[in-house]
């Protein structure tokens, strides 16, 4: 894949290009959906190209893998994480290591579902590994304080998308100082919590445009809740890009499957996501063209008799009142029509015009 769009193109945004069609990260453009497979292949192959096959059939932009090596993410020693549920940190992630032998095969196949390929890279190694087969780095919150791997991975001159869960706006700014220290300017931010589930109390999606303010960069939603609606809510709030992670099922065993969401939420997710930047329009406020002529008028209100009046009758207000449909004149002009004469009989509930006063 190649790098299509530089930052600046066009009103800050931050782009790519590639088999699956040029895309431009920006407020104007439609969200960029990542489906983020992770490490729910449990080690299979197999496993890991039906998840290729879920995101593309949900209608997903990209579909992104982790890459990792136990021995070069934490050390033996690291105590154990609490949602864990008692796993050895070190011997979970070697279990779960995406082989780095796949990533050819996986670029190849998502080529040929014409899909984007992602994947998140851990060391330096898995950068060089991935600088042909990706479009864009993108990289995990917890990296987010690692500036020797942002800035190797940000001399590759592809686009970053940066989680940002936990961090503050001083470690934002590091990182992007880092990137950019380097000659890269195409940078996108996702906020992001680091919480597995996170709960909804502490999502907190106005920090995305915290963030869009203090770093004039595009910014997306990384999300860890449950269900579907977090993210359709980012988009309505302006996210640019959207990262949910997904499984076959989250009966399966391992660390991501429970609080990711199964092919029909996927699926669900894309079309709501679509459905909301629809709804999201221009801010012109109007009639739409689609909203019938025929709505505007029977359905307004405008001036009619309230009685008979006769011919030549001196119009009072008592004689009046304002009720549907609109071919009348409008209610705001009830008081010009006070006090006119009638110029022919009006009937009881005859809406009136200009021309009968």
């Amino acid at each position: 894949m190649r790098r299509k769009f530089a930052r600046g193109d066009r009103n800050r945004g931050s782009g790519f290009g590639g088999h699956a069609g040029n895309k431009l990260i920006d407020e104007e453009e439609p969200c960029f959906i990542i489906a983020e497979a992770g490490s729910n292949h449990n080690g299979s192959l197999e496993q890991a190209k039906k998840l290729i096959d879920v995101a593309t059939e949900a209608g997903a932009d990209a579909v992104k893998f982790q890459i990792y090596k136990a021995e070069s993410l934490y050390s033996k020693y690291t105590p154990e994480f609490s949602y864990l549920k008692g796993q050895k940190v070190y011997e979970l992630i070697k279990d779960i290591e995406t082989p780095r032998e796949w990533l050819k095969k996986l670029a190849g196949y998502c080529e040929a579902k014409n899909i984007i390929f992602l994947a998140t890279p851990f060391d330096f190694e898995a950068v060089d590994l991935l600088e042909k087969s990706v479009p864009a780095f993108k990289i995990a919150s917890f990296e987010i304080t690692d500036l020797e791997l942002l800035q190797y991975a940000a001399r590759k001159g592809k686009p970053m998308i940066i989680s940002t869960g936990m961090a503050n706006l001083g470690e934002i700014e590091d990182a992007i100082t880092a990137i950019k220290s380097v000659g890269n300017e195409d940078i996108v931010l996702l906020h992001c919590n680091s919480l597995y589930p996170t709960p909804a109390e502490v999502v907190d999606l106005k920090a995305m445009a915290t963030m869009k303010t203090a770093f004039k960069v595009p910014v997306g939603f990384s999300d860890h809740t449950l269900g579907i609606h977090m993210p359709i809510a980012a988009v309505a709030m302006g996210a640019c890009v959207i990262e949910k992670h997904f499984t076959l099922s989250m009966e399966m065993k391992g660390p991501d499957h429970s609080f990711a969401i199964e092919p029909a939420e996927l699926k669900e997710m894309v079309r709501c996501v679509r459905e909301v930047e629809k709804a999201k329009g221009t801010g012109i406020k109007e009639k739409s063209e689609l909203e019938s002529e025929e709505m505007y008028v029977k359905a307004r209100r405008s001036i009619h008799a309230k009685v008979d009046i006769p011919k030549g009758t001196r119009i009072t207000r008592d004689m009046l009142i304002i009720k549907r449909p609109g071919y009348g004149i409008k209610p705001k002009f009830i008081d010009i029509v006070v006090g006119r004469e009638a110029k022919k009989d009006i009937k009881e509930d005859e809406w009136i015009s200009w021309g009968m006063v």
